[in-house]
C-alpha cells in the first residue's frame, strides 16, 4: 500500500470504535509502518457520539487532520450524519444496518455506500461484547490497512491479560474479526 489510508470510525460513547482505532494503529506500528490515531469524544463522552481519526501510512505522515477520509464506519444514525463531512466521491461509507430509519441519512456523494451487519451478528452468533471487534474486521477488509495477522497480534497486546483469565474471549475475538471481514466479503 503506497498511499496514505484515512479512516474515520464513528459511533456511540462505549461501542468501542477509539479501541478499535488504538488496535489497528498498533498493528500498523508493528508492521513497521507510519500510525496517526486521534481521539474525539462527544461532549457527553459515555452516550455521546464518539469519533476515532486513523492514518496509516507507508510514507510519513504530513498532518494528524484530514478533510476527507478513504473509509468512514458510523454506528449509529447520530454518527452517520456528524461523518458526512468526510465523505466525497472516493470514500467508502459502512453502515450498521440495524440503525433504524438511517437510509435517510446516508450521504449521496460516497463513491460507495454499503450497510452490515454488525451488531446483529454480535448479539445472535457471538456476543455483544464483541461488535467492536467485529467492525475492526470489517475495516481490515475494507481497507487492507493491515495484515490479520498483525490485527490478531495487536488484540493479543490490548487484550491478552483478559484472554489469560479466559480463553475462551481469545476465541470469540478472533471469531469476530473473521465475522467482519466475511460481513464485508458478502457486501461487496
Amino acid at each position: 500500500m503506497g498511499k496514505t489510508a484515512k479512516i474515520a470510525l464513528a459511533g456511540e460513547g462505549g461501542q468501542g470504535v477509539q479501541s478499535v482505532a488504538e488496535i489497528l494503529a498498533e498493528a500498523a506500528y508493528e508492521e513497521g509502518r507510519e500510525a496517526i490515531y486521534i481521539p474525539n469524544f462527544g461532549v457527553e463522552q459515555r452516550g455521546g457520539v464518539s469519533i476515532a481519526y486513523l492514518q496509516i501510512s507507508d510514507q510519513p505522515i504530513g498532518s494528524p487532520k484530514f478533510q476527507k477520509a478513504d473509509i468512514v464506519v458510523a454506528l449509529s444514525d447520530r454518527a452517520v450524519i456528524r461523518t458526512q463531512r468526510y465523505v466525497d466521491e472516493r470514500t467508502t461509507f459502512v453502515y450498521d444496518t440495524s440503525i433504524e430509519g438511517v437510509e435517510e441519512h446516508l450521504p449521496k456523494n460516497a463513491g460507495r455506500v454499503f450497510g452490515i451487519p454488525a451488531i446483529e451478528v454480535s448479539k445472535t452468533e457471538l456476543h455483544p461484547r464483541v461488535f467492536n471487534i467485529i467492525i475492526m474486521g470489517a475495516v481490515i477488509r475494507a481497507t487492507e490497512v493491515v495484515t490479520l495477522d498483525e490485527a490478531k497480534t495487536a488484540i493479543e497486546k490490548k487484550l491478552g491479560y483478559k484472554f489469560d483469565e479466559n480463553p475462551k474471549l481469545r476465541e470469540m475475538n478472533y471469531q469476530a474479526l473473521e465475522a467482519g471481514i466475511a460481513l464485508v466479503e458478502k457486501a461487496l
